[in-house]
């Protein structure tokens, strides 16, 4: 209940880009220095993606820089990295990515208490006018926040 949240990455373009159906929080296996890099923060998700591959998943392109101080226990910045997921979720994420349009996309990573945490969305792929449309809200909400801060300060 006391345990304490630290984002470390976040992946907003994912938001852009897909309609999130689902949110998983899984484990990640990491080495002791990729570790200590995450608690400096250096780490991106931008360009990752996952894969499940023979009951097991994967994340692909998720850099985590080399710790400064780790010389010859550092690994490669990009090595494809195991996620830790239960059998049956991993059963049932493999079923929803064969439907049409489904994908699994990394949100986030973070440490809950002395753990690292990746969360993964199920996620389907938005077409052109949904992001123009979502821009279009926003742009909506923003001036919106504006005239009220503005009518507020009179």
């Amino acid at each position: 209940m006391g345990e304490s949240i630290k984002l470390v990455a976040n992946n907003k373009k994912a938001y852009h880009d897909y309609f999130i159906e689902e949110k998983i929080e899984t484990g990640i296996v990491l080495v002791g220095t990729e570790v200590k890099s995450l608690r400096m923060g250096k780490c991106s998700i931008k360009e990752a993606f996952i894969k499940i591959e023979n009951g097991e998943v994967f994340v692909y392109g998720m850099h985590i820089s080399p710790y400064e101080k780790g010389n010859i226990f550092n690994r490669d910045p990009l090595r494809v990295r195991k996620l830790l997921l239960h059998n049956f979720q991993i059963r049932k994420l493999a079923g929803q990515v064969t439907q049409k349009g489904y994908t699994l996309v990394p949100l986030s990573v973070y440490f809950r208490g002395s753990l690292v945490k990746l969360e993964i969305g199920l996620a389907r792929g938005k077409k052109l006018y949904d992001k123009r449309e979502d821009l279009a809200k926003k742009a909506q909400r923003r001036e919106a926040e504006k005239e009220f801060k503005v009518k507020n300060l009179y």
